[in-house]
């Protein structure tokens, strides 16, 4: 601590605590993700179905709002990013839980194009936006040597919870339709992250009298940190590398979630079976995410960029051949891989270069890019049906761009502290 910082505050809760603080702070992080869901891509399209019988809309109809309202989401977030650097995570995830709440009983009364850009609008900002950036931003501030296993950790709550998700859903909607079904979400945000994160979340362990990563031997030095600017960041390679990469990943991605049903009844599978998908992509996603997170201090960070990218690319090709039980868990197995390891990336890499000072202004710019990105893809996917009257040509020309990236990233020479990674 430099003479210039401000004492350490007392807590209560951080001084009692039987554990360093900063485990519980990953654990009310991880419901926060957790409570993104309704929000995310795969929450809306098990709604998708719902939504078009019941306002008499097409897909591409839907798909152009979901892309409108999540771009007008993606404005918010840069300034959510500061708000966070500024006030804490604290004070912003309880103020993002309880509008997020609100949002989710909002879509339950939507009834026509108006009020549904407006719910997209909002669940996309307040959910995959701003109460994902408020979760990943706690923990990145708590961790620096262990934060890629930290956020690891964070990455399999979310992959087990977006297994389960959809099913959960599915049985929901059957007695109660799809409105009550977004209504009662709303509530189970408001019931348990904002809350506990209230309660729970606090600004970074220096405040405290603490350091990242909880008690270690006085003879061991701290681990050395950069400090990067937002604008110094963006004069970067590095920046741009993966900003694209886990842009291409976030758009394509995003597609091929948002249509998953209809991408795999083209080949004659139903919903169930299409909803089994879902397990093989649950539990991929975690062991991507945590060996993603063991690895991203051990391997320099391109190559699994590089691994991400291939993973995507797979997929696609996949996605519009898949026609039995066994293609779906290896469609699953690969998308679940890669939908790990962009967790884990995307919530590891920024504070790996950049540092921790302006990491949430950082990381709002890198989210509000991401939310682009999961807004256009749902729509090109659309397009390319209404064109081709089959998803297979697009998703396979959209694997070219991730495979390139792909092959590409590990010949570039990336720099963090005078050497390459």
């Amino acid at each position: 601590m430099s003479p210039a910082d401000p004492p350490p505050r007392r807590s209560a809760l951080v001084d009692r605590a039987p554990v360093f603080y900063g485990w519980i702070v990953l654990a009310v992080a991880t419901l926060g993700m957790m409570m993104t869901v309704p929000g995310q891509t795969v929450g809306v399209a098990i709604f998708l179905d719902g939504i078009i019988a019941d306002l008499g809309m097409t897909r591409s109809e839907v798909s152009t709002l979901y892309l409108f309202g999540t771009l007008g989401g993606s404005l918010l977030l840069p300034w959510v990013g500061r708000f966070i650097d500024r006030r804490g995570p604290r004070l912003a995830v309880a103020v993002i839980a309880a509008l997020f709440a609100a949002a989710c009983v909002w879509m339950g009364f939507v009834q026509g194009t108006v009020t549904l850009l407006i719910g997209f609008t909002l669940i996309r900002a307040l959910g995959q936006g701003a109460l994902s950036l408020v979760s990943v931003h706690a923990v990145a501030i708590w961790f620096v040597r262990r934060r890629g296993v930290a956020i690891a950790l964070l990455g399999i709550g979310m992959s087990a919870w977006s297994g389960a998700f959809p099913s959960l859903v599915e049985r929901l909607i059957e007695p109660f339709g799809w409105r009550a079904t977004y209504m009662l979400l709303g509530a189970m945000v408001a019931a348990t992250i904002l809350p506990l994160g209230a309660l729970l979340f606090r600004d970074r362990p220096e405040r405290f009298g603490l350091v990242p990563d909880g008690p270690r031997d006085p003879a061991t030095a701290a681990p050395a940190e950069v400090g990067y600017r937002p604008e110094e960041a963006r004069a970067t390679l590095t920046y741009w590398l993966f900003l694209g990469g886990l842009l291409l990943s976030s758009s394509l991605g995003t597609g091929l979630v948002f249509h998953h049903y209809g991408i795999l009844a083209q080949g004659g599978l139903d919903r169930s079976l299409a909803a089994a998908a879902f397990l093989p992509l649950g539990v991929m996603s975690a062991v991507g995410n945590f060996s993603t997170g063991a690895l991203i201090a051990r391997v320099p960070p391109r190559f699994l960029l590089s691994a991400k990218l291939l993973l995507l690319g797979l997929g696609l090709v996949l996605a519009g051949r898949v026609a039995s039980e066994a293609a779906v868990w290896v469609y699953g197995v690969a998308l679940g891989l890669r939908s790990g390891m962009y967790a884990s990336l995307e919530g590891n890499v920024f504070a790996h270069y950049f540092g921790r000072t302006h990491i949430g202004a950082i990381r709002g710019q890198v989210a509000a890019a991401m939310v682009v990105g999961s807004a256009i893809g749902p729509l090109l996917f659309a397009l390319g049906l209404d064109l081709t009257g089959s998803y297979t040509v697009v998703v396979t020309i959209a694997a070219v761009p991730a495979i390139a990236l792909g092959l590409v990233a590990p010949f570039l020479r990336l720099r963090r502290d005078g050497r390459v990674r």
